[in-house]
């Protein structure tokens, strides 16, 4: 998992647990994790992003209690596979890894300020119609 992908904003009225949790969600979404990924370990991923690992430990435990993730006493903690239905992932070859590394973070902290996907979408394709790509261009989300 991409550690700097994940953004946690402390000013944020949404509790950062919730924006972890909606934070791994969202690279699930996007591609950037898959079913059987390991995650960070939580002290370690509570270091990176300078919070309690008792806030990352609440984000894992909701995202086990989904069934999304699973733990494993010497494995580790893991995207679980297969998922369970309506957790939305990224069909596995149609998205450049390099581009949902760089579109994670904006994605995730939209997520977190309470933007649906759909708004986020509308949001993408509208900046690269005014961007001069022109309605083609923004209409290519949808592949």
């Amino acid at each position: 998992m991409t550690d700097d992908a994940l953004v946690v904003d402390i000013e944020h009225p949404l509790p950062p647990f919730e924006q972890i949790r909606r934070g791994i969600l969202a690279q699930l979404a996007t591609g950037i994790l898959r079913p059987g990924d390991r995650l960070p370990a939580i002290r370690a991923l509570a270091t990176d992003l300078g919070l309690a690992p008792g806030t990352v430990a609440r984000a894992y435990k909701e995202l086990e209690v989904a069934e999304v993730l699973h733990t494993a006493r010497g494995a580790g903690t893991r995207i679980a596979d297969p998922l369970p239905a309506g957790v939305a992932v990224a069909p596995a070859g149609d998205l450049d890894p390099g581009l949902a590394r760089l579109l994670a973070a904006p994605i995730a902290e939209a997520r977190a300020a309470g933007h649906g996907p759909e708004a986020v979408l509308t949001a993408v394709r509208t900046l690269l119609t005014s961007a001069g790509g022109g309605p083609a261009a923004a209409g290519t989300l949808d592949e």
